[in-house]
């Protein structure tokens, strides 16, 4: 029994050794989060998305991003590459095929679809469906991950492409990584090219337009916060933190264009994530492992009011994340906020007071 014992022993060494020999598939830095702020004041916990009712429940899978057209049909992208609309009766039907991963999926004035395809890049999709490629690539850089966006009055639209580095199948790499992968542009409808406006993002997600566009909102994922770039004004061109150490994860951000900006956070923070980041060895070898083995996200469903000043003036919960839970988009449309998520099977639609 005792050589038994010593001849596992000397195999489980092994293992280890040549596990910890494995190159990692990151190469990540140390980064210190903010202090965990409590869920109280007016991030009191309540059960508002809990009253949401439920769109094409158990036929849509994954629509990251919700749009409405002009009869009232809700759009979402789903995890097979297919843009489906959800009809009147509750049935479902696609209305384009991208043969990627649509996430950002907007409106424009014409009445095309436009589309950040993780996969495909930037597109837009004519009312009967045909899908034209907008562009894939910036100063040479093609887009990794294309990610979410906005649209101007004059059609200028503005959005992201959230890793450099890292592909849709790998965004949590980035996550433990802690470095800045990810840009910020703007496609000029008139002339076709792309400018970068923000490079070195820590996970460039959701775009949203102020009221009046003198200044334009960026998400980064990855460090609990939002940025505002400014478009007009003695700022333009110049960048700040718009609100900073939030209680979870932004992902896409939208505007009712009179003034409030709806925040969707796909979880809360995951203290035992935070105290991980400061130690770089750790988590290079935690990106070694299975992603099922790493510290699973809480379920939870939250939505975020502010106001243009960057305060935070509502928020909506979900705490059993059962309802509506890893919420990834807030959209208002005719006094309803439609809610989606990249993993989910429902779309929720909450009646705003």
């Amino acid at each position: 029994m005792a050589k038994i014992m010593i001849g596992m022993g000397g195999i489980l060494a092994v293992i280890i050794v040549v596990f910890l020999v494995k190159p990692s598939p990151i190469d990540p830095v140390a980064y210190t989060p903010g202090k965990l702020q409590a869920l109280s004041g007016v991030l009191e916990p309540n059960t508002h998305l809990q009253k949401a009712e439920l769109l094409a429940l158990g036929k849509i899978h994954g629509p990251e991003e919700v749009a409405v057209d002009s009869l009232g049909r809700v759009y979402g992208g789903t995890q097979d590459g297919s843009i489906v609309r959800v009809l009147a009766n509750g049935n479902l039907e696609t209305f384009a095929e991208t043969q990627g991963r649509p996430l950002g999926i907007q409106f424009d004035t014409h009445g095309n679809l436009i589309v950040c395809d993780a996969f495909k890049g930037l597109l837009s999709i004519n009312p009967d469906g045909q899908i034209k490629v907008l562009a894939t690539s910036a100063d040479g850089v093609a887009f990794k991950f294309t990610d979410a966006l906005d649209i101007a009055r004059d059609g200028t639209i503005y959005f992201t492409d959230a890793s450099a580095k890292y592909s849709p199948n790998e965004y949590l790499y980035d996550l433990l990584e802690s470095k800045p992968h990810g840009r910020f542009m703007r496609y000029d409808p008139d002339s076709g090219q792309v400018k970068v406006l923000l490079n070195d993002l820590y996970f460039a997600n959701g775009v949203a337009l102020s009221s009046q566009e003198d200044f334009v909102l960026i998400n980064e994922t990855y460090r609990y916060r939002v940025l505002r770039y400014w478009l007009k004004g003695p700022g333009a061109g110049t960048w700040e933190i718009f609100i900073d150490n939030l209680p979870g994860f932004p992902d896409n951000i939208s505007t009712n264009h009179k003034g409030t900006f709806w925040l969707a956070l796909f979880t809360v923070r995951n203290k035992a994530v935070d105290r991980l980041q400061s130690y770089p060895f750790v988590k290079a070898q935690m990106a070694k492992l299975p992603q099922n083995l790493w510290p699973l996200p809480k379920p939870y469903g939250l939505v975020l009011a502010l106001d243009e000043q960057g305060n935070i003036t509502q928020s909506l919960h979900d705490s059993t994340g059962e309802h509506l839970g890893a919420i990834t988009s807030a959209r208002e449309y005719n006094g309803f906020l439609y809610l989606g998520s990249l993993h989910n099977d429902r779309i929720g639609k909450y009646k705003l007071p």
